[in-house]
């Protein structure tokens, strides 16, 4: 991700601006693996730690444990000492991520991230459909949502909020 003062930079402090769980807390921001040593020396009494930040994981294949492995260890261990942690990840990922055992854990926040450019041109009648890999696969059906709904001010979070962080 192109991100103006966040080049080379591996953690980042900030409040939580997007519209999860984690709303409103002191954040330490992790850009890729890193080591949990260092991980915990910035943590700083911050209760909230946001993996993948600057969407920095990998985007990986569902069984390529070598990719997924790094992630899940470093993740794990701050899941276990009780930290609300989300983990930034692509919607392709969201098979690779449920093998991970991540989601079994109550502090943990998958933030699924769909790219959508240009939302604004779709239209009033554009459709957001949360469908299944194939017919009947593994969900009880589909979910359909208007793209105009879900569009609703009190979930947006403007580009200027994002600007008020400190890299470390």
């Amino acid at each position: 991700m192109n991100r103006e003062g966040h080049e080379d930079v591996k953690f980042f402090y900030g409040t939580e601006v997007e519209h999860t769980p984690a709303f409103g807390m002191p954040t330490l921001f992790v850009v890729g693996i890193q080591e949990q040593e260092w991980i915990g020396y910035n943590l700083n009494g911050r209760g909230h730690i946001y993996f993948g930040a600057n969407q920095s994981f990998p985007n990986p294949d569902i069984n390529d444990a070598a990719a997924w492995k790094p992630w899940e260890d470093m993740i794990r261990g701050f899941l276990d000492r009780d930290y609300l942690c989300t983990l930034d990840i692509d919607v392709r990922c969201v098979e690779g991520l449920l093998e991970s055992g991540l989601c079994d854990y109550r502090n943990f926040i998958p933030m699924i991230s769909v790219k959508m450019p240009y939302i604004r041109q779709l239209g009033y009648n554009a459709t957001l459909k949360l469908d299944d890999r194939d017919f009947a696969a593994t969900n009880p059906g589909v979910w359909c949502h208007s793209i105009h709904d879900l569009q609703n001010w009190d979930r947006f979070t403007d580009w200027s909020k994002y600007t008020k962080d400190e890299t470390l």
